[in-house]
């Protein structure tokens, strides 16, 4: 079995005219749907890298230790006048 490392080390040596055959590649497969494929791909990146902070925000929020109670919800009124005070 080849290891993926060497599989694709031919990645770590992309020069000037690579990339160039592989956009004029791309240019042909994909034509004038080109900047849609793009804009669509940059959207779903977006997507992906909202989505993953918000796995990231609940994991955050989950491994926190329960945390004071805020002041506006554990408030008893120490009026001396309302009913049941004893006065």
């Amino acid at each position: 079995m080849i290891a993926a490392s060497s599989m694709l080390a031919f990645l770590q040596n992309l020069g000037m005219p690579e990339l160039i055959v592989i956009g004029i590649i791309a240019l042909l497969l994909f034509g004038r749907r080109l900047p849609e494929v793009g804009r669509s791909l940059g959207k779903g990146i977006v997507e992906f890298k909202k989505g993953l902070r918000e796995v990231e925000d609940d994991v955050n929020d989950a491994s926190r230790p329960a945390s004071k109670p805020s002041s506006g919800t554990n408030i008893t009124p120490n009026n001396p006048s309302s009913p049941g005070a004893g006065g």
